[in-house]
Protein backbone atom coordinates (compact mmCIF):
# COMPACT_ATOMS: atom_id res chain seq x y z
CA UNK A 1 0.00 0.00 0.00
CA UNK A 2 1.41 3.24 -0.77
CA UNK A 3 2.46 5.12 2.15
CA UNK A 4 0.30 8.63 0.93
CA UNK A 5 -2.79 6.09 1.14
CA UNK A 6 -1.84 5.08 4.59
CA UNK A 7 -1.45 8.63 5.56
CA UNK A 8 -5.22 9.19 4.03
CA UNK A 9 -6.29 6.18 6.59
CA UNK A 10 -5.03 7.80 9.20
CA UNK A 11 -5.89 10.92 9.41
CA UNK A 12 -9.52 9.64 8.66
CA UNK A 13 -9.81 8.35 12.04
CA UNK A 14 -7.43 10.14 14.26
CA UNK A 15 -8.77 13.85 12.78
CA UNK A 16 -12.52 13.36 14.43
CA UNK A 17 -11.21 11.81 17.71
CA UNK A 18 -8.73 14.89 18.04
CA UNK A 19 -11.14 17.39 17.22
CA UNK A 20 -13.74 15.91 20.33
CA UNK A 21 -10.22 16.41 21.99
CA UNK A 22 -9.40 19.68 21.30
CA UNK A 23 -13.52 20.89 21.74
CA UNK A 24 -12.84 19.35 25.19
CA UNK A 25 -10.27 21.75 25.82
CA UNK A 26 -11.00 24.57 24.43
CA UNK A 27 -14.73 24.69 26.25
CA UNK A 28 -13.59 23.41 29.31
CA UNK A 29 -14.69 24.92 32.58
CA UNK A 30 -17.86 26.57 30.47
CA UNK A 31 -19.42 24.01 28.20
CA UNK A 32 -17.71 20.83 29.36
CA UNK A 33 -17.02 19.49 32.64
CA UNK A 34 -15.65 16.42 34.60
CA UNK A 35 -19.47 15.58 34.90
CA UNK A 36 -19.96 15.52 31.24
CA UNK A 37 -16.35 13.65 30.52
CA UNK A 38 -17.24 11.11 33.58
CA UNK A 39 -20.76 10.70 31.61
CA UNK A 40 -19.39 10.34 28.26
CA UNK A 41 -16.73 7.78 29.63
CA UNK A 42 -19.37 5.50 31.18
CA UNK A 43 -22.14 5.81 28.46
CA UNK A 44 -19.05 5.14 25.91
CA UNK A 45 -17.86 1.93 27.71
CA UNK A 46 -20.86 0.12 28.92
CA UNK A 47 -22.29 0.56 24.78
CA UNK A 48 -19.14 -0.19 23.59
CA UNK A 49 -19.29 -3.55 25.33
CA UNK A 50 -22.97 -4.08 24.34
CA UNK A 51 -21.52 -4.16 20.85
CA UNK A 52 -18.15 -5.67 21.28
CA UNK A 53 -19.04 -8.48 23.90
CA UNK A 54 -22.84 -8.71 22.87
CA UNK A 55 -23.66 -7.60 19.38
CA UNK A 56 -20.26 -9.29 17.86
CA UNK A 57 -18.81 -11.84 20.23
CA UNK A 58 -21.95 -12.92 21.82
CA UNK A 59 -24.94 -13.01 19.31
CA UNK A 60 -22.75 -13.25 16.12
CA UNK A 61 -20.45 -15.80 16.82
CA UNK A 62 -21.37 -17.47 19.90
CA UNK A 63 -17.69 -17.22 21.26
CA UNK A 64 -19.46 -18.05 25.07
CA UNK A 65 -22.73 -18.62 27.10
CA UNK A 66 -24.10 -16.76 29.62
CA UNK A 67 -27.84 -16.37 31.46
CA UNK A 68 -30.89 -15.11 29.72
CA UNK A 69 -30.37 -11.95 32.07
CA UNK A 70 -27.05 -11.38 30.65
CA UNK A 71 -27.66 -11.68 27.03
CA UNK A 72 -30.74 -9.64 27.26
CA UNK A 73 -28.39 -6.90 29.08
CA UNK A 74 -26.39 -6.77 26.50
CA UNK A 75 -28.13 -6.82 23.86
CA UNK A 76 -29.69 -3.91 25.36
CA UNK A 77 -26.71 -1.92 25.89
CA UNK A 78 -25.53 -2.92 22.38
CA UNK A 79 -29.08 -1.43 20.92
CA UNK A 80 -28.07 1.73 23.14
CA UNK A 81 -25.19 2.42 20.44
CA UNK A 82 -27.59 3.53 18.25
CA UNK A 83 -26.02 0.95 15.43
CA UNK A 84 -29.03 -0.53 14.57
CA UNK A 85 -31.30 -3.06 15.69
CA UNK A 86 -29.32 -6.62 17.15
CA UNK A 87 -31.15 -8.71 14.80
CA UNK A 88 -30.22 -6.50 11.89
CA UNK A 89 -26.54 -6.01 12.92
CA UNK A 90 -26.09 -9.63 13.66
CA UNK A 91 -27.50 -10.65 10.22
CA UNK A 92 -25.57 -7.85 8.39
CA UNK A 93 -21.83 -9.05 10.13
CA UNK A 94 -22.32 -13.01 9.38
CA UNK A 95 -22.71 -12.15 5.91
CA UNK A 96 -19.93 -10.09 6.27
CA UNK A 97 -17.84 -13.10 7.43
CA UNK A 98 -19.45 -15.38 4.96
CA UNK A 99 -18.38 -13.60 1.76
CA UNK A 100 -15.12 -11.03 2.99
CA UNK A 101 -13.69 -8.61 0.81
CA UNK A 102 -15.43 -10.32 -2.14
CA UNK A 103 -18.59 -9.83 -3.80
CA UNK A 104 -21.63 -10.08 -1.43
CA UNK A 105 -19.22 -8.74 1.60
CA UNK A 106 -21.92 -5.53 2.99
CA UNK A 107 -19.14 -3.25 3.84
CA UNK A 108 -15.81 -4.55 1.78
CA UNK A 109 -13.16 -1.53 0.83
CA UNK A 110 -12.11 -4.22 -1.90
CA UNK A 111 -15.20 -6.11 -3.49
CA UNK A 112 -16.18 -3.91 -6.46
CA UNK A 113 -13.44 -1.40 -6.35
CA UNK A 114 -10.76 -1.13 -8.82
CA UNK A 115 -7.11 0.42 -8.90
CA UNK A 116 -6.02 3.64 -7.82
CA UNK A 117 -6.16 5.92 -5.25
CA UNK A 118 -9.76 7.32 -5.99
CA UNK A 119 -10.70 3.90 -6.19
CA UNK A 120 -8.89 3.17 -2.60
CA UNK A 121 -10.56 6.05 -1.13
CA UNK A 122 -13.93 4.95 -2.84
CA UNK A 123 -13.82 1.57 -1.35
CA UNK A 124 -13.10 3.09 2.00
CA UNK A 125 -15.49 5.17 2.26
CA UNK A 126 -18.38 2.77 1.24
CA UNK A 127 -16.67 0.65 3.99
CA UNK A 128 -16.33 3.38 6.59
CA UNK A 129 -20.01 4.71 6.25
CA UNK A 130 -20.88 4.88 2.73
CA UNK A 131 -22.77 0.67 3.07
CA UNK A 132 -25.01 2.38 5.41
CA UNK A 133 -27.29 4.16 2.31
CA UNK A 134 -26.75 0.65 0.27
CA UNK A 135 -26.40 -2.37 2.11
CA UNK A 136 -27.46 -2.01 5.50
CA UNK A 137 -30.05 -4.59 6.27
CA UNK A 138 -30.07 -6.40 3.25
CA UNK A 139 -29.21 -9.52 4.92
CA UNK A 140 -31.73 -12.61 4.99
CA UNK A 141 -32.36 -12.77 8.65
CA UNK A 142 -33.97 -16.18 8.48
CA UNK A 143 -30.61 -17.12 6.48
CA UNK A 144 -27.90 -15.51 9.14
CA UNK A 145 -30.20 -14.89 11.94
CA UNK A 146 -32.44 -17.94 12.74
CA UNK A 147 -30.95 -18.51 15.86
CA UNK A 148 -31.84 -14.86 17.28
CA UNK A 149 -35.64 -14.86 15.45
CA UNK A 150 -36.11 -17.84 17.45
CA UNK A 151 -35.49 -16.11 21.03
CA UNK A 152 -38.72 -14.18 21.86
CA UNK A 153 -36.99 -11.79 24.16
CA UNK A 154 -34.38 -11.21 21.42
CA UNK A 155 -37.44 -10.57 18.91
CA UNK A 156 -38.61 -7.79 20.76
CA UNK A 157 -35.51 -6.27 21.80
CA UNK A 158 -34.76 -5.72 18.25
CA UNK A 159 -38.43 -4.61 17.66
CA UNK A 160 -38.22 -1.61 19.98
CA UNK A 161 -34.91 -0.39 19.00
CA UNK A 162 -36.45 3.17 18.76
CA UNK A 163 -37.37 2.83 22.55
CA UNK A 164 -33.48 2.27 23.04
CA UNK A 165 -32.35 4.97 20.92
CA UNK A 166 -34.17 7.50 23.48
CA UNK A 167 -33.18 5.94 26.47
CA UNK A 168 -29.58 6.94 25.01
CA UNK A 169 -30.17 9.48 24.90
CA UNK A 170 -32.50 10.36 27.95
CA UNK A 171 -30.14 8.70 30.54
CA UNK A 172 -27.17 11.36 30.06
CA UNK A 173 -29.85 14.14 30.43
CA UNK A 174 -31.15 12.68 33.40
CA UNK A 175 -28.01 11.75 35.00
CA UNK A 176 -26.66 15.32 34.04
CA UNK A 177 -29.41 16.99 35.29
CA UNK A 178 -29.56 15.34 38.75
CA UNK A 179 -25.70 15.83 39.01
CA UNK A 180 -25.51 19.05 38.40
CA UNK A 181 -29.29 20.11 39.71
CA UNK A 182 -30.33 22.26 36.13
CA UNK A 183 -31.69 21.49 33.23
CA UNK A 184 -28.33 23.42 31.81
CA UNK A 185 -26.60 20.62 33.32
CA UNK A 186 -28.54 18.21 31.73
CA UNK A 187 -28.23 19.46 28.19
CA UNK A 188 -24.77 19.29 28.61
CA UNK A 189 -24.44 15.72 29.11
CA UNK A 190 -27.00 14.82 26.88
CA UNK A 191 -24.57 16.37 24.12
CA UNK A 192 -21.29 14.98 25.31
CA UNK A 193 -22.98 11.42 26.57
CA UNK A 194 -25.26 11.25 24.27
CA UNK A 195 -24.58 12.52 20.84
CA UNK A 196 -21.20 12.96 21.24
CA UNK A 197 -20.48 9.21 22.27
CA UNK A 198 -22.92 8.28 19.31
CA UNK A 199 -20.34 10.05 17.21
CA UNK A 200 -17.29 8.60 18.84
CA UNK A 201 -18.53 5.40 19.26
CA UNK A 202 -19.89 4.96 15.63
CA UNK A 203 -16.74 5.91 14.12
CA UNK A 204 -14.79 3.71 16.09
CA UNK A 205 -16.92 1.00 14.71
CA UNK A 206 -16.93 1.83 11.37
CA UNK A 207 -13.39 1.88 11.45
CA UNK A 208 -12.58 -1.76 11.70
CA UNK A 209 -14.72 -2.15 8.58
CA UNK A 210 -12.56 0.22 6.66
CA UNK A 211 -9.15 0.84 8.47
CA UNK A 212 -8.96 -2.39 9.35
CA UNK A 213 -9.26 -4.01 6.06
CA UNK A 214 -7.33 -1.70 4.47
CA UNK A 215 -3.90 -0.95 6.80
CA UNK A 216 -2.02 -3.07 9.63
CA UNK A 217 -0.19 -5.96 10.51
CA UNK A 218 -1.41 -9.46 9.59
CA UNK A 219 0.46 -13.17 10.76
CA UNK A 220 -2.34 -15.95 9.88
CA UNK A 221 -3.02 -17.65 6.66
CA UNK A 222 -6.63 -15.84 5.93
CA UNK A 223 -8.79 -15.45 2.39
CA UNK A 224 -9.67 -11.82 3.01
CA UNK A 225 -8.10 -8.30 3.73
CA UNK A 226 -8.30 -8.64 6.88
CA UNK A 227 -5.61 -6.47 9.69
CA UNK A 228 -4.51 -5.85 13.19
CA UNK A 229 -4.51 -1.79 14.22
CA UNK A 230 -2.66 -1.74 17.61
CA UNK A 231 -3.70 1.85 17.66
CA UNK A 232 -7.43 1.02 17.84
CA UNK A 233 -7.40 -1.25 20.39
CA UNK A 234 -7.63 0.77 23.40
CA UNK A 235 -10.33 2.55 22.21
CA UNK A 236 -12.15 -0.18 20.54
CA UNK A 237 -11.95 -2.62 23.91
CA UNK A 238 -10.20 -4.79 21.53
CA UNK A 239 -12.18 -4.89 18.28
CA UNK A 240 -9.35 -3.59 16.18
CA UNK A 241 -7.00 -7.34 16.35
CA UNK A 242 -9.71 -7.83 13.46
CA UNK A 243 -7.01 -9.84 11.47
CA UNK A 244 -6.66 -12.28 14.47
CA UNK A 245 -10.44 -12.45 14.78
CA UNK A 246 -11.07 -13.36 10.79
CA UNK A 247 -8.49 -16.22 11.73
CA UNK A 248 -10.30 -17.74 14.50
CA UNK A 249 -14.08 -16.18 14.15
CA UNK A 250 -15.28 -17.84 17.33
CA UNK A 251 -12.73 -16.82 19.35
CA UNK A 252 -13.95 -14.68 22.56
CA UNK A 253 -10.12 -13.05 22.55
CA UNK A 254 -9.11 -11.18 19.94
CA UNK A 255 -6.00 -10.17 21.37
CA UNK A 256 -4.26 -13.29 21.00
CA UNK A 257 -0.83 -12.07 22.52
CA UNK A 258 -0.23 -11.10 26.31
CA UNK A 259 0.42 -7.46 24.73
CA UNK A 260 -2.46 -7.15 22.23
CA UNK A 261 -4.87 -5.39 24.45
CA UNK A 262 -8.00 -6.52 24.12
CA UNK A 263 -10.32 -4.69 26.96
CA UNK A 264 -13.55 -6.64 25.70
CA UNK A 265 -11.95 -9.84 26.52
CA UNK A 266 -10.46 -8.86 29.66
CA UNK A 267 -14.34 -8.21 30.60
CA UNK A 268 -15.49 -11.59 29.45
CA UNK A 269 -12.59 -13.26 31.91
CA UNK A 270 -13.48 -11.48 34.59
CA UNK A 271 -17.20 -12.91 33.89
CA UNK A 272 -15.47 -16.16 33.79
CA UNK A 273 -14.03 -16.19 36.78
CA UNK A 274 -17.15 -14.73 38.23
CA UNK A 275 -19.29 -17.63 37.07
CA UNK A 276 -21.64 -15.46 34.80
CA UNK A 277 -20.23 -16.49 31.44
CA UNK A 278 -18.81 -20.25 30.25
CA UNK A 279 -18.28 -22.72 27.43
CA UNK A 280 -15.69 -19.65 26.82
CA UNK A 281 -13.76 -20.18 23.09
CA UNK A 282 -10.39 -19.97 22.97
CA UNK A 283 -7.92 -20.79 20.43
CA UNK A 284 -4.55 -23.03 21.62
CA UNK A 285 -1.00 -21.42 20.83
CA UNK A 286 -0.54 -24.74 18.67
CA UNK A 287 -3.55 -24.36 16.31
CA UNK A 288 -2.48 -20.48 16.34
CA UNK A 289 1.08 -21.52 15.18
CA UNK A 290 -0.64 -24.05 12.50
CA UNK A 291 -2.27 -20.82 10.80
CA UNK A 292 0.95 -18.55 10.83
CA UNK A 293 2.61 -17.15 7.69
CA UNK A 294 5.65 -18.88 7.04
CA UNK A 295 8.04 -15.88 6.91
CA UNK A 296 9.91 -15.84 3.19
Amino acid sequence: MPRSQKIINLFGVTIPFAGFLASIFFLWGSYVTWRDVTILVVGYLLTCLGISIGFHRLFTHRAYETSRPIRYGLAVLGSMAVQGPVIRWVSDHRKHHNFADREGDPHSPHAGFGPGVRAKIAGLWHAHVGWLFRNVGRAERTKYAKDLLADRGMVVISRTFGLWVALSLALPFLAGWIWGGTLGAGLQALFWGGLIRIFLLHHITWSVNSVCHFVGSRRFRVKDESRNVWWLSWISLGESWHHNHHAFPSSAFHGLKPWELDLGGLVIRAMRRLGLVWKVVTIPPELQRKRELVAE
